[in-house]
């Protein structure tokens, strides 16, 4: 090994590889992103003429690109009919709430183990960004940082597998974002849970940690669905009941 190679396998990394993104994954994220902040809304139909025209692109990624965000269950075919997004009822809703409540469960006990001083920073910061927008508690800010402080709590679990899982859910959730609006009195309420979530993982308080999370996605549900407010509980039981 080379003087030059020692030093740099020595030093702490500070930029990331770059990855070369497929055209049909640039494709496929650009239409995740249009599905989460209601561009298509839930039931309309997307057409591969129109889109293909949009985007600059021919129609064999924009075909995979769907073909995926299909598997994912963003989007639905009806023969002869073509694709359209997903609607959600309330028994997708609560099914959402499930699988998000466990990605997130696993996620938040791989980084309480880890305790990794540099994923605490970014996990604050994050919370430091949802302050920002307190003065407007059902704003689109907030529930964007929300959702950006989530994200990074899976991606810093360093699961790959979690991390594809969680990209959909996120999707689906941004989808029902709408029947939150104008259910939160306070910001500081909703940036507290956020902070309790880090302090348990600061102490290495694992039972700690795994009950705020349940509350915190039963909270979630219930501003969504104030009847199915206990669904999450009954479904995906804590691992240390209280």
């Amino acid at each position: 090994m080379t003087e030059a190679a020692a030093a740099a396998g020595a030093r702490r990394r500070v930029l990331a590889p770059l990855v070369q993104e497929s055209t049909p994954a640039i494709i496929a994220r650009q239409l995740r992103t249009a599905i989460a902040e209601g561009e298509f809304p839930p039931g309309s139909q997307l057409t591969e003429a129109g889109l293909a025209a949009d985007l600059g692109v021919s129609r064999g990624p924009l075909r995979e690109a769907m073909q995926r965000l299909t598997q994912e269950g963003l989007l639905v075919s009806h023969r002869n009919r073509g694709l359209f997004v997903i609607s959600m009822d309330d028994d997708d809703i609560n099914d959402m709430y499930v699988a998000r409540t466990a990605i997130e469960r696993a996620a938040l006990a791989q980084v309480v183990a880890r305790h990794d001083d540099e994923d605490l920073a970014v996990l604050q910061a994050a919370i430091d960004h949802m302050q920002q927008f307190a003065d407007d508690p059902n704003g689109r800010e907030i529930a964007d940082a929300d959702m950006a402080f989530h994200a990074q709590l899976v991606e810093c679990a360093r699961s790959p597998r979690l991390s594809r899982m969680h990209e959909t859910v996120l999707v689906e959730t941004r989808m029902c974002l709408g029947a939150m609006r104008g259910t939160y009195v306070s910001a500081q309420a909703r940036i507290d849970e956020h902070t309790d979530l880090l302090r348990a993982v600061e102490a290495r308080d694992p039972e700690s940690a795994d009950q705020l999370m349940i509350a915190h996605m039963r909270d979630g549900l219930s501003r969504i669905m104030p009847e199915e407010s206990t669904v999450t509980a009954r479904t995906v039981p804590p691992r240390h009941p209280t």
